[in-house]
């Protein structure tokens, strides 16, 4: 059996969506943004394997379930296309859920081992725009000390007419957060840029606070789901503070009304994002991990 793997390009997109009706998680990787937006650092690529999509990381050799209305035709497809290269069949970002219904099908016949650092921060819409509670008191206070010091401020959504200012604001934030000397930063800089650059063609939803210094901070989105919206993008000036609070309330507010959940992605094993991810109180961990066969 021959796989052809191929590049991910935005002619794509609808070909993606065609498939991302038959998904099963609320992970941040099932949306076409996303695959778009970070395919020039992780070179991801795809196929289509017994009618049902499915994404290939050249690094680790492995692949993602299949999605589609017959997942598991492509599995046992993908599992012989393993076999007859004699390499090892890995699964990656798999979710508990998804790997209970493995075990249904396939009793005792996969492993799964979670990735901590993959985890997918998952919130209630409603605590991360109303912000109540005792847990998120300390959100409120750096909120109100912003508002203290930046009376005038406001929320705006990101246009042509704003996105230069944004994208000089980007340019500031590399700078403060010395992107050029980390290779993870400074891919998560390039993508930042793709995302403001091409937000409207690839269907992403963007929001900025700005004072009377200018833009201090602006967010990217996305719809994922029926219920879930998914951030991909915030940046703000670390030195303003109540920057960071406040364009995760306000986005929420603006951006994704009508949506349950509001996934903020993964923390990729950075203890201070990983702080920060936990302190806003996440309904849902959604843990993913990878699957081999036992």
């Amino acid at each position: 059996m021959d796989i052809i793997w191929k590049e991910i390009t935005f002619e794509d997109k609808e070909v993606f969506e065609q498939f991302y009706k038959y998904k099963t998680s609320r992970g941040c990787e099932l949306s076409f943004s996303n695959n778009y937006l970070w395919v020039a650092h992780y070179g991801t690529k795809w196929s289509i394997v017994e009618n049902c999509l499915v994404f290939y990381n050249p690094h680790r050799d492995s692949v993602s379930l299949p999605i589609g209305e017959n997942p598991y035709g492509a599995l046992e497809a993908l599992l012989k296309y393993y076999e007859e290269q004699n390499k090892p069949f890995i699964m990656h970002l798999v979710t508990a859920g998804q790997f209970a219904e493995l075990e249904k099908k396939y009793p005792g016949k996969f492993a799964i081992e979670y990735v901590r650092d993959v985890a997918d921060y998952i919130y209630e819409a409603e605590s991360l725009g109303t912000l109540a509670g005792k847990k998120l008191h300390a959100k409120r206070t750096h909120i109100n000390r912003f508002v203290e010091n930046y009376p005038e401020w406001s929320y705006e959504k990101i246009t042509d007419e704003n996105i230069e200012e944004c994208l000089e604001m980007a340019q500031k934030w590399r700078e403060q957060n010395k992107c050029d000397e980390d290779k993870e930063k400074s891919a998560e800089f390039c993508v930042t840029l793709r995302a403001l650059k091409e937000r409207e063609k690839i269907g992403l939803t963007g929001g900025a606070i700005r004072t009377k210094d200018g833009i201090v901070a602006f967010s990217l989105g996305a719809h994922l789901t029926e219920d879930t919206f998914v951030v991909h993008i915030e940046k703000a000036f670390s030195d303003v503070q109540g920057a960071y609070p406040i364009i995760n309330r306000e986005f929420v507010l603006n951006a994704a009304k009508g949506f349950r959940y509001i996934n903020r992605e993964e923390d990729m094993g950075e203890e201070g994002l990983r702080k920060a991810k936990m302190s806003y109180n996440p309904a849902i961990l959604l843990e993913k991990g990878n699957v081999r066969l036992i």
